[in-house]
């Protein structure tokens, strides 16, 4: 691929083997978070595109960064009559205590600049638990996180190796990979190796 899709920053940070396996093995299975996460992006993409007072409202609208090196969708892009352009990213729960969000709406407006010749500095995601938007100032700090994120998912997807799992039960529980990662399964296997070459071999009578 000449571009990397924006969506495998958050599966990267998330958890790299989580990513590798959707974006180089093509595994996917659905779970009630995943599910409740396409619902709302489908309603977000699906509504018609809207004016109100001062906006333009565009759904669903493709975007592509030749020098960052990424495609995707945005859920939602304003263009207000100031001339700012502003995406907003539609995410199922809360805010989260990692930046993956924050990273995938900044990953949108760097290609947005680059279509547009113009400069984006903010961007909002909305929350679908608090039914509320969280304002995401697009400073350097963020955007070269994004670019450092970009160039990590390159080197990642280019490998010939998954990366080896690691279990860690708040993200393992809500995986939707679970059964075909089996990261508990390796961690018995490996416990048990261990455990075999340590173990005290008996003298000869």
């Amino acid at each position: 691929m000449d571009t990397l899709p924006i969506s495998a920053l958050q599966h990267l940070l998330y958890c790299e083997r989580q990513c590798a396996l959707i974006h180089i093995e093509r595994e996917w299975s659905e779970n009630r978070f995943t599910a409740e996460g396409r619902v709302l992006h489908e309603h977000a993409h699906d509504g018609p595109d809207e004016s109100r007072p001062g906006v333009r409202i565009t759904r669903g609208l493709p975007v592509r960064g030749e020098r960052i090196g990424l495609h995707g969708v945005c859920d939602v892009v304003e263009f207000h009559r100031d001339g700012r352009v502003v995406p907003v990213e539609y995410k199922r729960g809360k805010p989260k205590t990692h930046r993956a969000d924050e990273v995938q709406v900044c990953a949108q407006a760097l290609c947005l600049e680059e279509t547009l010749g113009l400069s984006i500095p903010e961007a909002h995601l909305f929350y679908g638990s608090p039914r509320r938007r969280t304002l995401v100032k697009l400073d350097e700090p963020l955007r070269q996180l994004t670019r450092d994120l970009t160039a990590r998912l390159a080197t990642l997807l280019s490998a010939t190796a998954l990366p080896p799992a690691s279990y860690e039960r708040r993200k393992c529980s809500a995986c939707s990979l679970l059964d075909v990662c089996q990261p508990r399964a390796n961690r018995s296997a490996a416990a048990w190796f261990h455990r075999t070459l340590t173990q005290e071999i008996p003298s000869e009578p």
